[in-house]
């Protein structure tokens, strides 16, 4: 009985073992899909709603579209955009009004969920296709999106 038993479970090991070496030959003799990452950089396509890193795009004149709501901010689940913004005096009627002074983006924390593109409403940020954000320490990830000495895009009456 025992030996029965015995040569039953030899028998069922050799056959999962065949079965296992069936499935790796199958894989071996099928076409190779890997991709030639770092060799095809430049002609990589990404799909449409590809989320690689959050920008704000900046005019020719280094103006931007942000006007410092903080609404991107209260919308990101886990904090990883901060808004710093000063007080400036317009010139045109003299009044007070806030200003952006710096975007602050860790991307060490960032979801990647794009709720702050969904709740900016001037459309200051978006997505873009780059997905290499490897560096040596967590400070490096801390991304500023403004540009130095950038402005508010000031909107036309015809716009």
């Amino acid at each position: 009985m025992k030996l029965l038993r015995y040569i039953k479970e030899i028998a069922l090991g050799i056959y999962h073992l065949l079965q296992g070496m069936y499935i790796s030959m199958l894989n071996m003799l099928r076409p190779k899909i890997t991709e030639k990452y770092p060799e095809n950089r430049k002609t990589r396509v990404h799909f449409e709603r590809f989320r690689g890193l959050l920008t704000m795009p900046h005019n020719a004149q280094n103006q931007h579209k942000c006007t410092a709501c903080g609404l991107c901010m209260m919308a990101c689940p886990n904090g990883t955009i901060r808004i710093i913004s000063k007080k400036v005096t317009d010139e045109a009627t003299g009044k007070e009004k806030k200003a952006l002074d710096k975007y602050l983006y860790d991307i060490g924390s960032c979801t990647f969920c794009s709720l702050c593109t969904i709740a900016c409403p001037q459309e200051a940020i978006a997505w873009m296709p780059f997905f290499e954000h490897t560096v040596y320490t967590r400070s490096k990830l801390v991304k500023q999106l403004n540009h130095e000495g950038s402005s508010l895009e000031v909107k036309t009456k015809t716009e």
